[in-house]
């Protein structure tokens, strides 16, 4: 078709009215998982990395430590510990794990079992603070041991891989896109606390991150790459004059705790030095109920780091990752969890989804980048004074990274809709109720604690129902189990179907070996993948 003169439509080429094509790798990535930039820049992107994690690291220890009776110095040596885990569970993951440029942090899931330990009956005839800490953490530890089998025993054994090889690209769109979109309570809600200091976070991040590098076509990737660490610096300033000057002197107690620069109480409570070590707060405790309902927590965790999983090899310009891979990653998780119940973290491990989206965002998805995290992680929880530096940043600020990481997370889960045929009504079923589902049902779930203060499933048993509410309240996990039934056994006989659903395009993956691709980004290092070799 010849390209007519000048105004209206009728310039246009045919290729303008072809669909976008298929990737199987995410083109623009500048460094894929096993292409590290200069060694400078992967220290400074490693460090944005560390300052990233913190926000939900500081937001969990601030939740559970106080309703276990524990004070500053508890919280503080709570968050090196947790540092001191998420650093090892980190390598452990990107060495010998899934491989994946993800960082392993502290989990959500676990709130709602470790705070019913926490204000568990039995420990009210406890009258100093520092020993019901002591006890109630010692139950955490022994539920979160108990816990790590189940990752542990469905990931090495298989059964993990089994699962994930019917998992098909529409069936994970509901799964990583609510990965993300299911922590909207920890965005803007969180940056309203303290809004004179989020939202000029907000503002700058998607300015240095956004709008520079399009206007600055020749030093644009400094902004965007560095856009975390800049925002930091400039905010945090910010908010230390505001602290200074005394504009939150007469202010609410929640506003000052949210919006001031010296009120987290962790520098001062934090050791110079300080090495965490296995049962370091004593022997673990073990009960039965509290146990399972750490292992539907685990199971949680476990759906919600194999969305951030799939978005991670996205962002990483990795293939689709092979079910074996997978199931390999999710026993290492299980491992990450039995660590975390040996140094008493209070709360277990899985991938943590900002890290994921600051991956999309830099545009730099190296491996090499992650390990530099995870050394900062132990670094700065064996010198306590200098974590809980950066640990005192406001929590506002940390919400207004959410508001677009979490973002840059769910982006991914809807990229996989290129594999699927939208045409359909089977996939637009599928797809919209299991999003809709993904997001009501929780919220029902977490109104009727607002509102009764206990969940909808009220039994005699409380493990039963803590599993009911850990389970129920997270939207990538009912979304998940929702999707994945759904595309299983609706007119699954069909062979348009499976194309509808994009099967075929990931059938190459289903094994380890029928894409040479995959060895280059999966292999075991150490020719460690001769001895365990993938299927």
């Amino acid at each position: 078709m010849a390209a007519g003169g000048g105004g209206g439509g009728g310039g246009a080429k045919s290729d303008d009215f072809q669909p976008h094509p298929v990737k199987d790798q995410l083109p623009g990535v500048e460094f894929c998982v096993n292409s590290p930039p200069p060694w400078p820049e992967a220290v400074i992107l490693g460090f944005q990395h560390y300052v990233l994690m913190l926000g939900t690291t500081v937001l969990i220890a601030t939740t559970v430590v106080p309703q276990m009776g524990g004070g500053n110095e508890e919280k503080a040596a709570v968050i090196q510990t947790m540092l001191f885990a998420a650093g090892i569970n980190t390598l452990m993951q990107t060495l010998f794990g899934t491989r994946l440029p993800v960082v392993m942090g502290a989990s959500f899931a676990f709130v709602i079992p470790v705070v019913s330990i926490a204000i568990a009956s039995r420990y009210n005839i406890i009258t100093d603070p520092h020993q019901r800490f002591l006890q109630s953490m010692r139950g955490i530890q022994g539920a979160l041991i108990c816990a790590s089998f189940l990752p542990i025993v469905i990931g090495f054994f298989g059964f993990w891989r089994i699962i994930f090889r019917f998992l098909s690209p529409l069936a994970a769109v509901p799964l990583v896109t609510l990965v993300g979109l299911g922590f909207y309570q920890l965005g803007f809600p969180q940056l309203a606390k303290c809004v004179e200091v989020g939202l000029p976070a907000l503002i700058l991040l998607v300015l240095v991150s956004e709008y520079l590098p399009h206007s600055l076509k020749s030093n644009g990737s400094f902004f965007r790459r560095f856009a975390v660490l800049l925002t930091v610096i400039i905010v945090w300033v910010y908010a230390q004059i505001l602290t200074t000057a005394g504009a939150y002197n007469s202010r609410p107690e929640a506003t000052q705790l949210s919006c001031r620069t010296d009120r987290a109480g962790l520098l001062k409570a934090a050791p110079w030095l300080k090495v965490p070590y296995p049962f370091q707060w004593g022997s673990p405790s073990f009960n039965a109920g509290e146990a399972f309902a750490m292992m539907a927590a685990s199971f949680v965790a476990l759906i919600e780091s194999t969305g951030t999983f799939i978005a991670a090899s996205r962002y990483g310009k990795a293939t689709p990752v092979p079910p074996s891979v997978i199931s390999r990653g999710a026993g290492w998780q299980g491992i990450s969890i039995l660590l975390d119940g040996m140094f008493g973290t209070v709360s277990g491990s899985t991938a943590s989804v900002e890290n994921a989206g600051l991956l999309a965002m830099t545009r730099i998805g190296s491996r090499r980048v992650i390990m530099m995290s995870a050394g900062f992680m132990l670094f700065f929880s064996v010198l306590g004074k200098f974590g809980a530096l950066f640990a005192s940043i406001p929590l506002p600020i940390f919400a207004a990274f959410y508001c677009v990481f979490f973002a840059y997370v769910s982006s991914a889960g809807l990229g996989l809709l290129q594999f699927c045929n939208l045409n359909s009504f089977r996939t637009k079923f599928i797809l919209g109720f299991s999003l809709f589902l993904g997001l009501s049902v929780p919220q029902y779930f977490n109104e009727s604690v607002i509102v009764s203060r206990h969940g909808p499933v009220h039994t005699g048993a409380g493990w039963f129902n803590d599993i009911m509410q850990v389970i129920f309240t997270s939207p990538a996990t009912v979304a998940a189990i929702v999707a994945f039934l759904l595309d299983l056994t609706l007119g699954f006989t069909d062979s348009t179907h499976r194309k509808d659903s994009g099967r075929h395009w990931w059938t190459k993956f289903r094994s380890f070996e029928t894409d040479t691709r995959s060895a280059e980004f999966y292999s075991l290092p150490y020719n460690l993948s001769k001895y365990f070799p993938s299927f």
